[in-house]
């Protein structure tokens, strides 16, 4: 199976920091986005493919899809999973993905979401999804940036 290197919860999907930083810090060669509305949108697959530095992996997968996937691929895949929200992780571990930690890039504030850590905001049903990776024992932290220090998300709970 692959190894997961980078498990990251970023409502912006890929960007920069994704691109430069969160790449060279892994060694990832293989990316999975996971989520539902951009699996279905082909302009947004379209504008990620580009984006993506040649010879980097791309699979953009739901929800649904994505644990078979994701256990199939060969033993030489280094792969970094983005995700919108913590829902998907929920779902990715319960549906037999082995996913040791999940960090928390960028979640940004929204009607629905209040201040939960500098400029990272959550809803109440996020933090339930939080608890519910924690409760798996995967490791759960917000750590931006590769040269910032991470913080364990259950002291923040």
């Amino acid at each position: 199976m692959a190894k997961i290197v980078l498990a990251r919860i970023d409502d912006r999907l890929i960007h920069g920091q994704v691109m430069t930083a969160w790449l060279q810090y892994t060694g990832g060669n293989h990316i999975i986005i996971v989520d539902d509305q951009t699996a279905g949108d082909e302009f947004t697959k379209t504008i990620i493919k580009m984006a993506v530095p040649m010879g980097i992996g791309l699979d953009i997968l739901t929800t649904t899809e994505a644990p078979t996937i994701i256990n199939a691929l060969s033993d030489d895949k280094k792969i970094i999973i983005l995700t919108k929200g913590p829902s998907t992780y929920v779902s990715l571990i319960e549906n037999g993905v082995s996913i040791t930690d999940v960090i928390i890039g960028g979640m940004g504030a929204n009607k629905n979401r209040s201040k939960f850590y500098k400029n990272i905001s959550a809803s109440e049903q996020e933090k339930t999804e939080f608890r519910a990776i924690i409760s798996h024992n995967v490791g759960l932290k917000v750590h931006v940036i590769p040269d910032e220090k991470s913080v364990a998300v259950g002291n923040l709970l």
